[in-house]
């Protein structure tokens, strides 16, 4: 392992709190165990490892953030993805395959979200060139993960939306009985919504979307209506 992964793995295992740790994995179903140290104290604790020890050289960060991803407490998967964050500005096309790998591996709604809009979104926004081979990859897969990611990697792009890649990804997973996938499509047409309404509610009564779809989709073009007949 390598020898900054060590330390921040020390580390964080000096605040684990069992007591915190029994409900903290109710809530995401028993899926992962964890060590029970709660967001803001996660981040905070993070905050002074960098001040202590700084960020890792970039060259050892793929292999960082896959030792990371590999302990078992799901809080080391979020310390992974902070890293990234915190060097995102350095990330170009050859991190590509590493998010693939953790949109596949220890996958739950917590890590997917984060993953889609903060790292594939904005990794595709800087290289336009691989939204086509990697998103038609991930919709076109058996994995339900990566085929919410590339419902949702537009989820902040607002006026820079494909709008036919959008819908068309969407027709592809409609019939789907995946909750996170509704889940998914209902998200994204929303937060189009706010930037297309028009085309979002023609799409929503043209296509016969799942219920919950529909219901997820049209949410705050509803409500703004409601404002603004009250």
């Amino acid at each position: 392992m390598n020898a900054y992964t060590k330390q921040i793995v020390a580390t964080f295992k000096e605040y684990e709190n069992k007591e915190l740790a029994g409900p903290m994995e109710a809530y995401m179903r028993d899926q992962f165990p964890f060590l029970g140290i709660k967001t803001p104290e996660r981040k905070a604790i993070f905050k002074d490892f960098l001040n202590q020890y700084s960020t890792p050289e970039l060259e050892d960060l793929q292999v960082i953030v896959k030792e990371l991803w590999d302990q078992p407490e799901r809080e080391f998967q979020y310390i992974a993805l902070a890293l990234l964050e915190n060097q995102f500005k350095h990330l170009d096309t050859s991190y590509l395959p590493l998010v693939e790998d953790l949109i596949i591996e220890k996958s739950w709604w917590d890590t997917i979200d984060a993953i889609a809009s903060n790292f594939v979104g904005k990794l595709l926004l800087k290289y336009p060139d691989q939204i086509e081979p990697y998103t038609r990859k991930w919709i076109m897969d058996e994995n339900m993960w990566l085929n919410r990611t590339a419902i949702l990697y537009q989820l902040s792009y607002k006026a820079k939306t494909d709008e036919e890649r959008l819908f068309e990804y969407i027709l592809l997973h409609k019939e789907s009985d995946e909750f996170f996938i509704q889940k998914a499509i209902g998200w994204a047409l929303r937060e189009y919504s706010k930037t297309a309404p028009d085309s979002v509610v023609k799409f929503i009564e043209k296509e016969k979307l799942k219920p919950l779809s529909k219901r997820e989709g049209l949410k705050y073009l509803k409500k703004k209506e409601k404002e603004r007949v009250q």
